[in-house]
């Protein structure tokens, strides 16, 4: 258990309710502590500057810096180092916003943000996911460690009416910035919040267990990877525009992905160069994890994820792991609600898509802001005297759409659980006696397609989208449990376990886990009807040469039994009474992953046309071959 303190009447007031529930009164009150921030506003309110901060390797870093201005208080300085740009630039342009919440401008805080070595208007050179260097024996041994001290020293010894504490903050790439800074951190940095961070390039984001997410990379990077020779306040054009909003049809043009470099990069993005000469979790991504350096922190940690990050799922849970293990004294902290990427700061977390996660409350989002958020920093950068406590773990279920508090993440004491694939497509409990055998045909000129919807991006609703969409594709194996005549809480890690033989040397596996609602569900809007949604909650992709290294692949013998086994994430869920539980399973994921070619290549990057094929795959389901989905839960009995 975390104990904080803090002293504003607003916080003490909401915190005399818990999470999990919150009154009227309560309501009203946050309700009438709203007020418009805009740039007016912060022009009224602040001083802007403009600083280039020299590092020890003499490059200097743009940094804006906002100070209320009231000269006659002293502020902790709240800083967001990012990659994507400190606009508006010029002394007399104000951004609309400043730090993670409205919240943060009234309470009285200095924000600092910086463009980040390489980026925009600082000097140097940009390296993504720069690696980590422990030990720094002279001035040319940078990383975002030392180039955050450096900017932490000079704003201390250089600006006015600061009272010496200094938080860090940011979202996805800006939260790998916040959690690298906290390490060798300069001792007036208290309180570090990473929000949807990435933490390792090879689970994070592109890739997921060697699957290559096609589109996020190639609309992303059509910007970011561009080089930037000069510094400069605006983004590039993009390398290229899609041509229609169908992402099936588009992508597919890019198949074999060796027509990407020249076909949309247009041999501009060197970081494309460099996926493709890495194919493995060689000590090219190792380098670049920040992982194995999350040790000797002295600022707390207060780890931030969502649920349904399409792009940072992984970041999150194995920061807060690390800084974990290798911190026991640190106070670590880990909030998970049911968010999109960065959704903490930019929605209510209500709604994804058609999935609701409202409880007709307060809503996920603001319990965040200001009981977590706004709390902790308030106690670590400035003096107060009132005790409230945080638990180690703040996660939201996204079936009862309540939070729940934790003193370990994954919590104890649960029960180990398996639901094994049985006869006539069925999920039991129940061990195998009799051997099934489920077979399909995975077609690389007909993938399957991972949304409904027409587009040519990742959609952050992917998550959770209706998985109704597949019914009738002969390649998609699909087991569901009987109708649930209880509560099953799904709580921390699981994994799926799949005995399997190919016709080819390679495939990929996509596992998803479901919440099949009721025919008569009585939850519907105006534009939706539940009953028998078909809600994915987890889903997960392997790409099978990676089954037993991520570092040395292995094709797969031709009509051989093997295992694949691979983690599906985390999550805290509660199946309902009258639901089911569903898996799928297919071995294409289009465009959302690139496709297998089947035939083992060294290189899939470099694959040509004639290494895809067609195979058949099977699926055993015996005492001997216990394929199905392990978990722990608060209740397994159906």
């Amino acid at each position: 258990m975390k104990s904080i303190i803090y002293s504003s009447l607003l916080f003490l007031a909401l915190s005399t309710f818990f999470f999990v529930s919150c009154t009227s009164s309560v309501e009203e009150q946050s309700e009438s502590d709203v007020f418009i921030v805009d740039s007016a506003y912060i022009a009224e309110n602040f001083i802007k500057q403009e600083f280039m901060i020299p590092m020890r390797d003499g490059i200097s870093l743009y940094t804006v810096v906002y100070t209320p201005v009231d000269s006659l208080q002293q502020y902790p300085i709240f800083m967001r180092r990012t990659p994507y740009s400190c606009a508006p630039y010029g002394k007399s342009n104000y951004p609309k916003a400043l730090g993670p919440s409205d919240l943060f401008v009234s309470e009285g805080f200095i924000f600092v943000y910086q463009d980040v070595r390489g980026r925009f208007m600082s000097e140097g050179n940009f390296v993504d996911m720069r690696p980590h260097i422990d030990n720094k024996n002279d001035s040319t041994k940078i990383d975002e460690s030392s180039d955050t001290y450096d900017t932490v020293d000079w704003l201390l010894k250089n600006l006015d009416n600061h009272n010496g504490k200094v938080g860090l903050y940011g979202i996805s790439y800006p939260g790998f910035y916040a959690i690298a800074g906290a390490i060798q951190g300069h001792e007036a940095i208290k309180v570090v919040f990473p929000k949807s961070a990435i933490a390792d390039w090879y689970f994070d984001d592109f890739h997921h267990h060697g699957a290559f997410f096609l589109p996020h990379f190639a609309m992303f990077y059509r910007y970011f990877g561009q080089p930037r020779p000069q510094p400069t306040e605006n983004w590039p054009r993009p390398t290229f525009v899609p041509d229609t909003e169908d992402g099936y049809e588009f992508f597919m043009r890019y198949e074999p992905l060796s027509k990407i470099s020249k076909g949309l990069f247009n041999n501009q993005v060197a970081f494309w160069d460099s996926i493709v000469a890495h194919p493995n979790y060689d000590d090219f991504w190792q380098k670049k994890s920040i992982l194995p350096h999350l040790k000797g922190i002295s600022s707390a940690v207060i780890t931030v994820g969502g649920w349904f990050d399409a792009e940072d799922l992984y970041g999150p849970f194995h920061i807060y792991d690390e800084v974990e293990k290798n911190n026991p004294d640190l106070f670590n902290v880990l909030v998970v609600g049911p968010w999109s990427h960065g959704g903490m700061s930019r929605t209510s977390g209500n709604r994804l898509g058609y999935a609701n996660f409202s409880n007709g409350k307060i809503s996920p989002s603001q319990v965040y802001q200001e009981r977590v958020e706004l709390a902790a920093a308030i106690h670590f950068l400035k003096d107060n005297s009132t005790i409230i406590n945080l638990p180690e773990a703040l996660m939201y279920n996204t079936g009862l759409n309540q939070w729940r508090e934790f003193n370990n993440w994954p919590p104890k004491h649960l029960s180990e659980s398996i639901l094994y694939f049985s006869i006539d497509n069925l999920l039991t409990l129940d061990k195998q006696d009799n051997e099934y055998v489920y077979n399909y045909t995975s077609d690389p000129q007909n993938p399957v397609p991972y949304t409904a919807d027409t587009t040519n991006r990742m959609t952050k609703t992917y998550m959770v989208e209706d998985q109704r969409f597949l019914h009738g594709r002969n390649d998609v194996l699909s087991f569901s449990t009987p109708i649930l005549n209880a509560d099953i809480t799904i709580a921390g890690k699981v994994i799926s376990k799949l005995f399997v033989s190919l016709s080819e040397t390679d495939a990929d596996f996509v596992v998803k886990l479901i919440d099949v609602y009721p025919n008569d569900e009585t939850l519907n809007t105006d534009s939706f009807n539940y009953a028998g949604f078909e809600q994915m909650i987890r889903s997960e992709v392997l790409r099978g040469r990676y089954r037993n290294s991520y570092e040395n692949p292995q094709p797969f013998a031709p009509e051989t039994v093997e295992l694949v086994e691979f983690p599906l994430q985390d999550i805290l869920h509660t199946f309902k009474k009258g639901h089911k539980i569903m898996v799928q399973i297919q071995s294409s994921w289009f465009p959302l992953v690139d496709i297998n070619p089947q035939k083992y290549v060294e290189n899939i990057y470099l694959a040509t046309e004639s290494d895809f094929v067609k195979q058949e795959i099977k699926l055993f389901c015996s005492e001997e071959y216990p394929s199905g989905i392990y978990f722990s839960s608060f209740e397994p009995e159906m």
